[in-house]
Parts: C-alpha cells; sequence; structure tokens
C-alpha cells in the first residue's frame, strides 16, 4: 500500500507534520478537518472555489488555501447552521472574505435550528430587527411554555 493510501487507521505510525505551506491528500486533510472524504469530494460540486490539485489517477491535491475554506465551510455547516445555499450564496457574494465577515458580524449568534441563508451584505441592519425580534419571540414562547 502506497504511504497515502488508506485510511490511516489506528495502527499505522503517526505521519510526519508537514510544513504549512505543504500540499495534503484527501485523507490527510479528512482526518485533519474530522469530515469524510465523501464529503471534501461532495463539497467540490457544490463550491467551485473549491479546486484542489489532480495528478495521477485523479488524486487530489489541496493547498492550504483550500484546507481554509473547507475549515470555513465545515463550520459554516456544522456549526452555525448554515445550509449549503447559505454557504454558496456567501461565497459568491464575498469569497473567503464575506464568510470571515458574517462570522465577525455574529452568525455563530444565531440561535441553534436557525439558518443565515438569507444573509446578504446590503440587509444588515433589517436582519439584525429581524432576528432580534425572532429572538424576542422564542423568549415569548419559552416562557409560555414553561408555565
Amino acid at each position: 500500500m502506497s504511504e497515502g493510501s488508506g485510511a490511516g487507521g489506528t495502527g499505522s505510525p503517526p505521519r510526519a507534520r508537514k510544513s504549512p505551506t505543504a500540499f495534503r491528500t484527501i485523507s490527510e486533510v479528512a482526518e485533519d478537518l474530522h469530515i469524510p472524504q465523501h464529503v471534501l469530494r461532495f463539497w467540490e460540486t457544490k463550491f467551485p472555489q473549491l479546486k484542489p490539485l489532480k495528478r495521477g489517477g485523479g488524486r487530489r491535491y489541496y493547498r492550504p488555501e483550500d484546507i481554509t475554506l473547507l475549515r470555513r465551510i465545515g463550520d459554516l455547516l456544522y456549526t452555525q447552521g448554515y445550509t449549503i445555499k447559505g454557504v454558496q450564496r456567501l461565497l459568491r457574494d464575498g469569497g473567503l472574505e464575506g464568510v470571515e465577515a458574517a462570522a465577525a458580524a455574529g452568525a455563530e449568534d444565531l440561535p441553534s435550528g436557525e439558518t443565515a441563508e438569507a444573509t446578504e451584505p446590503s440587509e444588515g441592519g433589517e436582519l439584525r430587527a429581524c432576528l432580534e425580534e425572532l429572538e424576542a419571540i422564542a423568549r415569548a414562547l419559552k416562557t409560555l411554555s414553561t408555565r
């Protein structure tokens, strides 16, 4: 079995640390980000900004900027509750900077179950007011349900 192939299970020796600028295989990225390889391949079909180099036999090599983008996509989808369409819109409208700005603007403050799919940069004030209104409604409902 070649060095980059396989799942790198618990029986294999630990990998040597690569330089931060080194390209990484899909198995290394999947292991580092705790995201299955098939999900990474799926995301490539949904996010055209992800363009790992492909070598002989279709082997993928991810650049450090690809890994940064994958990490942000995973955070937006799994932690912050965005939908794929919501993340696509953020990337389309502002690139990675737009994604970072959305996170800094408090996208992580969304109540669980809410998505920021409709977020548009020009609607920031309106969205903030809507979010505050929804939070007030959620508090009122929670109060009613505890009676």
